[in-house]
């Protein structure tokens, strides 16, 4: 399993996603390639927002080492899942999708019970308060996220069970 986390300029909602999966399928202990980018090429080489950097810090997770990157037409043939932080970017995506992609893309709050359809609000012209709502929708969604997959990984699992959602 490949997952590729997708915000505007990755060094926002996209690399603290990253981090918060990353902890998530280590918990869950998922055996899984991460990674993120951006659909524009505002910050390409940049480290995450500085504020972005300090919330996950704040829950234990360091992401100032990710260098943003923007989506690339390889990454439909990499990943399995690229998930986009909201509809804008999700329509970028789709936008930039080979026909011969087999990546299921999706937003990240589909996988989060009374989040469907829904985006994670970009925080950059925000402020801390901003950060911390955003991370919050993320850690949640991401969760939900590692512990669906890990469900479906199990032996236990078959086509047709419906694990529960959590929220």
């Amino acid at each position: 399993m490949a997952v590729l986390f997708v915000c505007l300029g990755n060094i926002c909602r996209s690399p603290m996603a990253e981090g918060a999966f990353r902890a998530a399928v280590a918990r869950h202990r998922i055996d899984c390639f991460i990674d993120s980018a951006g659909t524009a090429a505002y910050h390409i080489g940049n480290a995450p927002d500085p504020r972005a950097i300090a919330t996950a810090a704040a829950h234990g997770i360091a992401i100032g080492d990710q260098v943003a990157r923007q989506i690339e037409a390889r990454d439909f043939q990499r990943f399995s899942h690229i998930i986009a932080l909201d509809s804008a970017n999700l329509a970028g995506i789709n936008a930039r999708r080979p026909r011969d992609s087999h990546a299921e893309v999706m937003l990240l709050l589909d996988w989060l019970d009374g989040h469907q359809g829904r985006g994670v609000p970009d925080p950059y012209h925000g402020n801390e308060a901003d950060f911390l709502a955003a991370w919050q929708l993320i850690s949640r969604a991401t969760e939900a996220m590692a512990s669906r997959l890990a469900y479906l990984a199990s032996a236990s699992a078959s086509p047709f069970d419906y694990p529960p959602r959590s929220n």
